[in-house]
């Protein structure tokens, strides 16, 4: 399943900063079954290309990605875990180049239209809005009537179940979740409820 047909299904990025090797796959268990499609595991976790193996291993129709990619060497070492997807903080257009020229799908983060333009233009699959706590809906709207149609636009950051509504009616095509889905040491029963949250919000919007 490609990274578009992956949102358009469940429209959440599942962001485990933090998440150790030994648990991974036990709480990607209780996101899959939420109905999640795609996992992130950001670099800065503990062995984190460790935690991507095996999500690649155990979950081979979920499509399983890196955040905080930061480098062409960091896209590759994932690309060699098994990840399919390089999520960044920024809009380096080398990384994105990088991810696009082993057939990785990409989402660089931009903050303004500048950079937004340039990430398209670099090969980008979609734009990650962050941090989104800068970016209210109606910046989601006013980037929407410049950009090229079809464009799908990402906000990450502070996204908790009753902001979706709002982002969605203004364009957007899909949400990064971090603390509000998932906090390092959290139980798999912490995060079953947390997600259960974030599926009961999209159910009622479908």
């Amino acid at each position: 399943m490609s990274f578009h047909e992956a949102l358009r299904a469940f429209p959440f990025i599942a962001i485990l900063r933090g998440v150790k090797p030994e648990e991974v796959v036990g709480l990607a268990e209780e996101l899959v079954a939420a109905g999640f499609g795609i996992i992130e595991v950001p670099m800065n976790s503990p062995e984190p290309l460790r935690s991507i193996e095996l999500l690649a291993k155990a979950f081979p129709t979920i499509l399983i990605g890196a955040g905080t990619v930061m480098t062409p060497d960091a896209v590759a070492n994932v690309e060699q875990a098994g990840g399919r997807l390089i999520l960044m903080p920024h809009s380096d257009g080398v990384v994105v180049r990088a991810a696009k020229e082993r057939g990785l799908a990409c989402v660089p983060g931009v903050a303004t239209p500048t950079e937004a333009f340039a990430a398209l233009a670099n090969g980008a699959d979609a734009l990650k809005m962050f941090p989104a706590e800068q970016m209210p809906p109606a910046v989601v709207g006013a980037w929407r009537a410049v950009l090229p149609q079809g464009t799908l636009l990402v906000p990450v950051g502070g996204i908790s179940p009753d902001k979706v509504a709002s982002y969605r009616a203004a364009g957007a095509g899909g949400f990064g979740l971090g603390s509000a889905l998932y906090k390092p040491g959290m139980a798999r029963t912490e995060i079953r409820a947390t997600a259960a949250a974030f599926a009961e919000c999209w159910g009622g919007q479908r």
